[in-house]
């Protein structure tokens, strides 16, 4: 990259650093905020980048990113301001947490594939003290997020299926489970033989090279299309409708977005 491509990057970054200088000391919203007044504000941020991404909505994104970069000063500020740390601590970490998780670019090490390069990964991360391959997985993350991650750690240390035909028949050998403890069983039985099911689709789904959670976001945005043009094109009251009717709408939706 040409130096003045750096130099315009840094001169953006180092802006917002004086910006965040600024707010702190004279606007009475910024000045009140901390590490967790900010949290859910943080979340949030980070659902509407999903959201864009998802969009493949460019500005969005663009304009998202600047939302999270600009969480991610007003913490360091608020830690720099306690004394504790500063921003530029925290980007000297990552640096050097990037250096030597790739030995592959920076020192001698040599890799296959991307494969390789996840499994060497996990195992630098144990001998830097993670006493789990599970241990940088947040508690906090979406189930199905946090599902699909768990697999895929624990792949990286050999705690895997061999064929995806394997995982199909555990997949079949869960909804077997499921469907003998509807009739009988109690509801906890029931919401753990489901939870198991949901599990094993979830990994199913990793072989396949699917991420399910954006499967599924992109089915309900689906289903929230296609429901909206119900209520749009409904010549009565929703309520007083039978189902037949709103379905034929919902066929109707579905021949429109084919065309």
């Amino acid at each position: 990259m040409e130096y003045s491509a750096y130099q315009d990057k840094m001169t953006a970054f180092g802006r917002l650093l004086q910006i965040m200088d600024e707010l702190r000391e004279q606007c009475p919203w910024d000045r009140k905020q901390t590490w967790t007044s900010l949290r859910n504000l943080s979340i949030e941020e980070m659902y509407e980048l999903a959201d864009a991404l998802l969009d493949e909505n460019v500005e969005e994104v663009k304009e998202e990113i600047g939302d999270l970069m600009l969480h991610m000063v007003f913490y360091s500020k608020i830690a720099e301001e306690q004394n504790l740390f500063d921003i530029s601590d925290s980007l000297q970490y990552v640096c050097e947490k990037l250096i030597k998780r790739h030995p592959h670019i920076y020192g001698d090490l040599e890799v296959a594939d991307e494969e390789e390069v996840k499994k060497n990964w996990e195992q630098l991360k144990l001998k830097e003290g993670k006493k789990s391959v599970l241990e940088g997985v947040p508690n906090s993350l979406p189930a199905m997020v946090k599902a699909y991650r768990m697999q895929e750690k624990t792949a990286q240390v050999g705690f895997e299926w061999e064929h995806k035909d394997q995982v199909w028949e555990k997949v079949q050998e869960e909804l077997q489970e499921f469907k003998d403890e509807l009739d009988s069983g109690s509801p906890e039985k029931k919401e753990e033989e489901f939870g198991d099911l949901l599990f094993a689709l979830v990994n199913y789904a990793r072989f396949e090279g699917i991420d399910p959670e954006t499967a599924l976001e992109k089915v309900n945005k689906k289903f929230k299309r296609r429901f909206e043009y119900i209520e749009d094109n409904a010549t009565q009251a929703l309520a007083d409708m039978s189902l037949e009717a709103m379905d034929a709408l919902w066929n109707e939706a579905k021949r429109k977005e084919r065309h």
